[in-house]
């Protein structure tokens, strides 16, 4: 009788540890959320300071005897605004542990920098020229791009804030520019405090 040889296989390789592979899932989700999330620092009290300052430009603006000393003002507070927010927004990302240089925080930088780039370039070129009436049509336009642009990866009522701005632009752009202070005033003024405010509210400040 035969004797039978029993076959001997190469042992199976052992497989990775569990927490391992756990750690590598855990990682893919949080980098899928990250690139697929939306950025929510953005500061809706930080919207309701740049209104105010808005509002207090446009008074003390419309005071002014020539357009170009309106623009000087305007320019002041185009200054101060954006120190603001930005201080607005870092504070809100730090306390809700939002990156503000990964993910969508970069991708809203990345988008919303540009079109402020040409304005202030812009505003240089049409000051040399002589044209400071096209100005603050040019600044809401600019803005309101900016604007939408970022707002792709914030919240949904962002870009719908960055159309009101641009159809503000289109309108300063198409009448007397004795109007540029009061359009100003209920864009920059109005509208940030008219969206800054719901934002605050349902996301967080």
């Amino acid at each position: 009788m035969a004797s039978v040889t029993p076959l001997h296989r190469a042992p199976a390789p052992e497989p990775p540890a569990l927490h391992a592979r756990a750690m590598d899932n855990l990682r893919f989700i949080r980098d899928t959320m990250e690139a697929a999330g939306a950025f929510t620092a953005v500061s809706g009290w930080g919207m309701v300071a740049v209104g105010i300052i808005a509002a207090i430009a446009a008074t003390v603006a419309s005071a002014q005897d020539t357009v170009l000393r309106s623009i000087y003002v305007w320019m002041v507070a185009a200054i101060l605004a954006p120190c603001v927010s930005l201080w607005a927004i870092v504070r809100k990302a730090r306390r809700a542990h939002v990156p503000l240089l990964s993910g969508p925080g970069r991708k809203f930088i990345l988008s919303f920098s540009p079109p402020m780039l040409v304005g202030a370039l812009l505003t240089v070129v049409l000051y040399r020229a002589g044209v400071v009436e096209a100005i603050p049509g040019m600044w809401l336009l600019l803005y309101g791009t900016a604007v939408v642009a970022g707002g792709a990866f914030s919240v949904r009522i962002v870009p719908v804030m960055g159309i009101c701005f641009m159809l503000a632009g289109t309108l300063a752009l198409f009448t007397p520019a004795s109007w540029n202070d009061w359009i100003m005033a209920a864009a920059f003024g109005g509208l940030h405090v008219a969206f800054g405010i719901p934002i605050a509210w349902r996301h967080g400040g």
